[in-house]
């Protein structure tokens, strides 16, 4: 199957589980008519691996592919679920990209860590996002990776909302990727 058909099925998948219509205030404050709830998608049995497919494909098509990537993630809740799934298809594939978990705040015992899973230091990474409004959660990711070290290399959505979030990313210097836009959804 082409990456062409992933994400044709993939659009339609978000768009049957995630798309919920109704006036909602998103996570930035603003108002939509729609909200995406893509945690019914990136959790879902046919979706969610197809969300990792397409992702690493999009990835490799911009030259931030395995081997050019080392490790994939983001800001906990909604970058989760797609770094695993990046994570798995490149596995499914005998390609090697792990993924890690950036909390929002550093954890005050144990390890006191605030990403979780492999040592990002000096590695280059792609910080990851289920669908983004303001780039608000993926900046807040790209801050802390750059904290501890990591060379952020691009930022990568499944869905982008076209409200802002490219220009943001773009401004910080980063390349912004989508797989999905709005228009994708019949939004």
């Amino acid at each position: 199957m082409s990456n062409d058909t992933h994400r044709d099925r993939l659009a339609q998948l978000v768009a049957e589980l995630a798309v919920v219509r109704g006036r909602v205030t998103l996570a930035s404050g603003v108002e939509s008519d729609h909200y995406v709830d893509m945690r019914r998608a990136t959790l879902h049995h046919e979706a969610g691996p197809l969300i990792g497919h397409v992702m690493l494909d999009l990835l490799d098509e911009h030259g931030y592919g395995p081997g050019e990537v080392d490790a994939v993630g983001g800001l906990t809740l909604g970058a989760d679920p797609v770094a695993l799934g990046i994570m798995h298809a490149a596995a499914s594939r005998g390609l090697e990209v792990d993924s890690f978990v950036v909390r929002k705040e550093t954890k005050s015992h144990g390890m006191q860590r605030r990403i979780e899973g492999p040592d990002v230091e000096g590695r280059r990474v792609v910080a990851v996002e289920d669908t983004s409004t303001t780039g608000g959660s993926v900046l807040q990711a790209v801050a802390a990776l750059r904290e501890a070290g990591a060379e952020v290399v691009a930022c990568a959505v499944v869905v982008d909302r076209d409200t802002g979030a490219r220009q943001a990313v773009e401004a910080e210097g980063l390349p912004y990727l989508h797989a999905l836009s709005v228009a994708d959804l019949g939004l």
